[in-house]
């Protein structure tokens, strides 16, 4: 099944971390930007790793950064209207090595029938991720989640 490259995600330790980063984010930066020290004590995550990750949720637009003393950074848009799916895609947008194939999917994970497994399987969790959003996250209003309930039940 070929699809779209967007609409594949992959769960990474960087895309965990990203989203680990903007729910901490979410939760601090309220009223006033977060600087990324306090993220990085708070979820245990090095420095540089985090400027690497929120250089590229800058350029995808999920994050604003402000210089200066009481800098740090901001959602770019309120929490309800970011996907984790985004979150997860621009993470990986920062990887230092990318794939040059069409196909996303490693060779080591098997013959052509099991990576069109794995492609599958990358496709459905996109449309999964694509209804939770960070604020879902942020409130730990998962177990009810209507728009990821009526997908898992679609799928049955």
């Amino acid at each position: 099944m070929k699809t779209k490259k967007n609409s594949r995600v992959k769960l990474t330790a960087r895309g965990r971390h990203a989203v680990m980063a903007m729910v901490e984010l979410s939760i601090q930066g309220k009223n006033t930007p977060v600087p990324l020290s306090r993220i990085s004590a708070s979820g245990n995550i090095s420095l540089s790793y985090l400027e690497q990750l929120f250089a590229a949720l800058r350029r995808h637009g999920l994050v604003k950064s402000y210089r200066g003393p009481g800098g740090g950074y901001v959602l770019a848009r309120p929490a309800v209207e970011i996907m984790v799916s985004d979150i997860l895609v621009a993470a990986e947008d920062c990887l230092p090595a990318k794939r040059t194939s069409n196909d996303d999917v490693p060779e080591e994970f098997g013959n052509n029938q099991t990576r069109s497994l794995w492609s599958h399987i990358s496709e459905i969790l996109h449309a999964a991720l694509q209804t939770v959003t960070l604020e879902d996250v942020a409130n730990d209003n998962l177990d009810n989640h209507q728009a990821s309930n009526k997908l898992f039940e679609s799928l049955r």
